[in-house]
């Protein structure tokens, strides 16, 4: 079994993608297996039946809703509408980006999306205004960090299929860290823009605030939907996610105006290129973690945490430390498809409630793409602003520390993730 981790980094050294160093990994590993003969049928059978489930299908009909309503105006919708309602006080671009990071993540469920879209439109407006470069970008990278945790989520319907647990229970267990997040994030931005002396924002009348909300009203019913859905369980989660295509598309095409037919074969070929990645990736998983299963890693490895401690907060802040320096060098999706394998059994061993641990899994890798050297949202913004990455980094500080105490407060407290998910 050792082999097969040696055989795999090796791979990823020498620069191979993720998805081809498992396949690489699990064929030698079949090959190379010596207490039973395995027909390396075995490999394209288990790729197959990995991706050959129905719940899968929301994840390319959540990615194009989110591509719809990216390129059909509501970005700058959404910003108008932060803007009349929290853009008064010192600092208060910065609660707009982050008020409109968390507007999107209820649309687009992509942190990259939210931060190239929010941050093409926000960085260039805040430095005019007179904030630096780099905090600028460094806000945009956290405020996109919540699009992954607040409903729709590809990572936790990742997770979901992993753990054989709710999409629906796991889309509601991140709302409430999502908030905290969001709130934290927008009171940072208001301590940094007094202690700083940011310019304060126009105050802005009632008549105008109504005629922006209503500009917005739109875009602001998607996530009310999906969520209203899910919660009253008046919907599946595969059939949310083809209305939140169909109601992007009625809304960009007849009430914004902004698609046009041309416009609608490049979104597909974007939204296929993003699905195609994350569902090559499952199949590519399904072999390796077969493997890690039949060489019983999970067994060892909570052997080991039973010798340190049996306590499930214990237990939660180890897998979570463990997973916060995998996000130093991996990104999300990889890390929770080569690791979850070996890791969910021990919330299971231990009676961790499964929505718990995959909230908190959730949100621990999403805090690694704040977090150097490999934060990707930091290198995203960096291109936007066209700022030294170490500058934004710098920045990003409060916005990780916050974060941190987030991802602490949501172990020590599982109803911060279960609360809204009883009855479901």
């Amino acid at each position: 079994m050792a082999l097969l981790f040696v055989i795999f980094i090796a791979l990823l050294i020498l620069g191979t993608e993720v998805g081809f160093a498992m396949i690489i990994a699990a064929w030698l590993g079949i090959e190379l297996k010596t207490d039973r003969v395995v027909d390396l049928v075995m490999l394209p059978t288990s790729m197959l039946s990995g991706i050959g489930l129905y719940a899968l299908v929301q994840i390319p009909l959540f990615i194009l809703a989110g591509e719809v309503m990216n390129r059909g105006g509501i970005t700058r919708r959404l910003i108008d509408f932060a803007s009349v309602w929290v853009g008064r006080g010192k600092g208060s671009l910065g609660q707009v980006s982050v008020g409109a990071n968390a507007m999107m993540a209820g649309i687009s469920g992509s942190a990259v999306a939210d931060a190239v879209a929010i941050g093409k439109a926000m960085i260039p407006q805040m430095t005019e205004k007179g904030y630096k470069p780099a905090y600028s970008s460094a806000v945009i990278a956290a405020g996109a960090l919540i699009g992954p945790i607040i409903p729709p989520s590809i990572p936790m319907v990742v997770y979901a299929q992993m753990a054989n647990t709710s999409v629906a229970k796991m889309f509601m267990s991140g709302l409430i860290p999502g908030a905290m997040l969001a709130l934290g994030f927008m009171a940072i931005c208001a301590i940094i823009g007094r202690l700083r002396d940011l310019p304060a924002g126009e105050r802005v009348g009632w008549g105008a605030r109504l005629r922006v909300s209503a500009g917005a009203s739109w875009a602001l019913l998607m996530p009310v939907i999906i969520l209203v859905g899910i919660r009253m369980g008046y919907m599946t989660d595969t059939e949310i996610a083809a209305i939140a295509v169909v109601y992007a598309l009625l809304v960009s095409f007849f009430v914004y105006r902004t698609l046009r037919l041309a416009d609608l074969p490049g979104l597909l070929v974007s939204a296929g290129r993003s699905s195609a990645v994350i569902l090559f990736l499952l199949a590519a998983a399904a072999p390796f973690s077969w493997l890690v299963a039949e060489s019983q890693v999970a067994d060892r490895v909570v052997e080991m945490i039973h010798a340190i401690s049996t306590n499930p907060v214990v237990v939660l802040i180890i897998v979570n430390v463990f997973l916060l320096l995998v996000g130093l060098v991996l990104e999300p999706l990889p890390a929770m498809i080569i690791f979850l394998p070996a890791l969910i059994p021990i919330g299971m061993e231990l009676g961790i409630d499964p929505i718990h641990f995959g909230a908190t899994v959730v949100i621990n890798l999403m805090i690694g793409l704040i977090t150097p050297p490999v934060g990707l949202l930091l290198f995203v913004v960096a291109s936007i602003s066209k700022t030294p990455f170490v500058q934004i980094a710098r920045e990003v500080l409060p916005f990780l520390a916050w974060s941190l105490v987030v991802l602490l407060l949501v172990i020590i407290f599982p109803q911060l993730t279960l609360w809204l998910t009883a009855g479901l």
